[in-house]
């Protein structure tokens, strides 16, 4: 009786506060969220990397590392940046989840970087696997929540999408183009910022900081010229699960935490 009590209060005041469906669900739940820590903050254990021009796992001067308890994309040994854009893979699959990420920007751009790549990273969401990619592929085929940090004047919001090799619904319409920016505040500097990305298959997704939905979005599908070569797996094919990676696009950036809830037995 007071469970079912304790839900109706719950239903009312998602009503009274114009939840959405989701938001509804996760209000339904009765169990503690138990998240899963995809960074250990020792070492880079569970997860994959693949740099272009690379083979898997070949951590291209030392792009990606583990110190002082941050997960570092550091380009201190690089000369010159060539088109060595990275992504380090997380293991397990995933698709139905809440991905939490805290990341900061720091430091310069490696030389040679590209100018979109300034203060510029994601997170790579239902994504092909890295051991999948061609050796020279620069960006695996997957949904990107793009991370853009402030230059120091100007407006960049961040949480954005981008598309490689996919495309999604938006208020009914097939989106086509590379990428297409949030409603988010521009975070200038090397302030910490937390993104979650709740992920319910190939049926909604929604990027959300500080509690608030910056862009949300259905229906991702294989979709696009963005992709290697005869890419197996043929357009308008649903993307409901893959596996998740964060990007080295040559700007230097840490992550403090990388975190999921497994929604996959709440459906």
């Amino acid at each position: 009786m007071h469970a079912m009590k304790r839900l109706a209060t719950l239903l009312l005041l998602c009503l009274t506060f114009a939840c959405n469906q989701e938001e509804t669900e996760e209000l339904e739940q009765t169990a503690e969220p138990e998240w899963i820590a995809l960074f250990n903050g020792r070492d880079l254990s569970g997860w994959d990397i693949k740099i272009t021009g690379s083979e898997l796992n070949d951590n291209y001067k030392n792009t990606f590392r583990v110190e002082d308890g941050l997960l570092k994309v550091s380009y201190d040994e690089y000369e010159q940046f060539d088109g060595e854009f990275g992504h380090l893979f997380y293991k397990e699959k995933f698709t139905h989840y809440i991905l939490r990420v805290e990341y900061r920007f720091v430091s310069e751009q490696a030389p040679g970087g590209p100018d979109w790549a300034l203060r510029n990273s994601g997170a790579m969401l239902h994504s092909q696997s890295a051991e999948s990619m061609t050796l020279d592929q620069s960006f695996p085929v997957s949904i990107e929540a793009q991370f853009l940090g402030g230059t120091g004047e100007g407006e960049r919001p961040t949480a954005n999408l981008c598309t490689p090799g996919t495309h999604v619904v938006m208020d009914g319409e097939l989106i086509t183009q590379h990428c297409v920016s949030s409603s988010s505040k521009t975070y200038h500097g090397d302030e910490w910022v937390t993104v979650e990305m709740k992920v319910r298959g190939d049926e909604l997704i929604r990027h959300v900081i500080d509690g608030e939905t910056v862009i949300a979005y259905s229906k991702p599908q294989i979709g696009g010229d963005n992709k290697a070569e005869d890419y197996p797996v043929p357009d308008g094919t649903p993307l409901s699960q893959g596996y998740i990676a964060l990007q080295a696009e040559s700007h230097p950036i840490e992550f403090r935490k990388v975190e999921l809830l497994d929604l996959s037995d709440r459906r």
